[in-house]
């Protein structure tokens, strides 16, 4: 019997993320068990990186079958309860929501040859840090800004931000 979807798409995006976060050479942690705090990875980089030692990152991970629209940023509707709990700025560590897009073709989601490992198709991170509260008690409609693309570069920049001690 295969995984069910879902399982699938929760295992395809950590290890999109894991994947990323070890080529940008940070560390990464499985959230808390039960998962009850939107925090499903941490990103930690190691020592000095500015005016905070060894910052890290909580990462609420989620996976969306299909590819966004070339628009500058595209909907994504996501569960009020995780709203709430990355809304607020008043964490320990930081905290962001990263979508993970894959094909709907679940056999086109990873190709390798002796070359390459391909992972389709891409990621994007949005903070809601500081946004207001909702009356939504279902979903909350982001717009997830399509510059944002959740990549080495994008990593190390989000890190090197809050090795600063500015945020994501």
């Amino acid at each position: 019997m295969s995984m069910h979807l879902s399982h699938q798409q929760e295992a395809i995006s950590k290890a999109f993320v894991r994947a990323v976060a070890a080529a940008a050479g940070f560390r990464v942690q499985d959230g808390t068990e039960p998962d009850d705090d939107s925090v499903d990875l941490t990103i930690a980089a190691r020592g000095p990186m500015g005016t905070v030692r060894s910052p890290k990152l909580d990462v609420q991970l989620k996976c969306w079958l299909g590819r966004p629209a070339s628009d500058p940023t595209w909907p994504y509707d996501l569960k009020a309860k995780n709203h709430e709990e990355l809304r607020h700025d008043d964490v320990q560590v930081p905290r962001v929501l990263v979508v993970v897009a894959v094909p709907e073709d679940i056999a086109m989601w990873v190709e390798q040859d002796e070359e390459r490992l391909l992972m389709r198709h891409c990621a994007w991170w949005t903070s809601l840090r500081g946004e207001p509260a909702t009356a939504n008690t279902a979903t909350v409609r982001l717009h997830i800004p399509r510059a944002q693309v959740f990549d080495v570069e994008g990593l190390k920049a989000i890190m090197a931000r809050l090795g600063q001690g500015g945020t994501p």
